[in-house]
């Protein structure tokens, strides 16, 4: 039994056979010769709205063999203070597996302790991992070729979920990373030197464009980072991903975004439309790359 709780817990090795095995998933989707979910109910547990996350989720279990059970935290006794240790041992001695989207991080790490079942981080205010697998998933397709040899670059909030998530991907294949992001808003030196690697953070976002073969983004105000929406805008207003942008990465960089998008505010709808297809590639890889995760940690 496995669980996939964060990148930082991934070696080099499994986040290639992840996208290896997601390859394959979305080649034979429709078609798989086995459906190693068959007989198994798992169950989604968020505290979290979502979109993406929670129908390639169900839809992939589904797929795989498998039934989902959609939990609101509020509908549960979760929602009403029970420990989460308690939740974790009564769910593990009904359903095979679960799927957490919540607020910290130790909650997704306690419950796995607890629940004695397979676990996956499908979000946290610390890590976003099944996001980033997609989206490196995506990058493969797109541009294959060494990991060493790729420039990203990442603009916006750097120490957001998903940009913390990006920082332990790189220290894992090797490839570089730019954080442009104004002071305040770059990864934490701890996640930094966790993460080790080629990263480099900066307040220049010109500088960390030049030459880049991916420029990445994600929404300023992240669920929970509502109270700050303001402040958050103004401080942030020069880190977009626009025309201008765009012309100093590599000629045909891929433009990504993890969705939702808001037009005007970290990209621009110009560019957002132009890279379109690419972004809705990225956002359905979510489905193929959900799917090899649920058969990767019942092995």
């Amino acid at each position: 039994m496995k669980h996939l709780l964060s990148i930082e817990s991934l070696s080099a090795a499994e986040i290639q056979a992840l996208l290896a095995d997601a390859a394959v998933m979305k080649r034979e989707r429709g078609r798989h010769g086995t459906q190693p979910l068959q007989g198994q109910v798992w169950a989604l547990i968020f505290s979290k709205s979502s979109t993406r996350t929670r129908v390639s989720f169900e839809v992939g279990i589904r797929e795989l063999g498998g039934q989902p059970i959609f939990l609101n935290a509020s509908d549960i006794q979760l929602g009403r203070g029970e420990p989460i240790c308690d939740t974790a041992r009564v769910l593990g001695r009904m359903v095979h597996g679960t799927v957490f989207r919540t607020f910290a991080q130790a909650d997704v790490e306690e419950f796995a302790r607890y629940a004695g079942i397979p676990t996956i981080n499908a979000l946290t205010d610390e890590e976003h991992p099944c996001q980033i697998l997609a989206d490196l998933f995506t990058i493969r397709e797109k541009r294959p070729g060494p990991w060493h040899e790729k420039v990203i670059t990442f603009v916006g909030d750097g120490a957001c979920n998903v940009a913390t998530s990006w920082v332990f991907a790189a220290g894992r294949l090797g490839f570089e990373l730019r954080v442009a992001a104004p002071r305040g808003f770059q990864p934490s030196p701890e996640v930094l030197r966790r993460a080790g690697g080629r990263i480099h953070c900066t307040e220049d976002v010109q500088a960390a464009a030049r030459g880049a073969d991916v420029l990445y983004t994600d929404v300023w105000v992240s669920m929970g980072k509502e109270a700050e929406a303001t402040e958050r805008l103004k401080t942030l207003q020069g880190y977009q991903i626009n025309h201008t942008l765009v012309a100093l990465a590599k000629p045909g960089a891929l433009v990504m975004h993890c969705l939702p998008a808001y037009r005007g505010k970290e990209i621009d709808a110009e560019t957002f439309e132009a890279h379109a297809q690419t972004i809705f590639d990225q956002a359905e890889n979510r489905l193929h790359v959900q799917k090899a995760i649920l058969a990767w940690v019942i092995r």
